[in-house]
């Protein structure tokens, strides 16, 4: 699936799961379960419990996606 195709929310990272896996509390209050997109993990990114990030969810399931972007604190999700 391209990126473009993806629901971009924002939320926050609630616990770390096992095998590279997050909860994420997303704004509109639901949570979901997201791992790192292919190009965090490349850059090393890190994120951990309490950082604000921006998920990409499939419009098939929605209760998985993908951490594209850590948000730093005060910032907006790109394309806002």
């Amino acid at each position: 699936m391209a990126r473009d195709d993806l629901i971009q929310v924002t939320g926050n990272v609630d616990k770390i799961l096992g095998g590279g896996r997050y909860q994420i509390s997303l704004d509109a209050g639901q949570t979901v379960t997201a791992q790192l997109s292919g190009r965090m993990r490349r850059f090393r990114i890190r994120v951990i419990p309490g950082d604000r990030v921006q998920v990409g969810l499939s419009p098939y399931d929605p209760t998985h996606g993908f951490i594209t972007f850590r948000l730093r604190e005060g910032e907006q999700p790109p394309g806002t």
